[in-house]
């Protein structure tokens, strides 16, 4: 059997740190936008995650890129 991989779907994660611990560890918040075309370059998703998060007031922590994958045989 042929091992087939569709993707469905690819999503932007960004998270910002909105404050501290009382023990001084950061407090992060997690913004997530659906919809990513699977043919989006990766550097095209930083650029827009870079982009969006100008327009927030917290610093960016960290920015993810999830692919959901289909694993079907052929």
């Amino acid at each position: 059997m042929t091992l087939v991989v569709n993707t469905l779907d690819s999503v932007l994660a960004t998270r910002y740190q909105t404050g501290t611990t009382a023990g001084g560890g950061p407090v992060l918040k997690q913004k997530s936008l659906t919809g990513v075309k699977a043919t989006a370059t990766d550097q095209d998703v930083y650029d827009v995650a870079v982009a969006l998060s100008s327009l927030v007031d917290y610093p960016l922590a960290d920015i993810r890129r999830l692919n959901i994958f289909e694993l079907a045989d052929e």
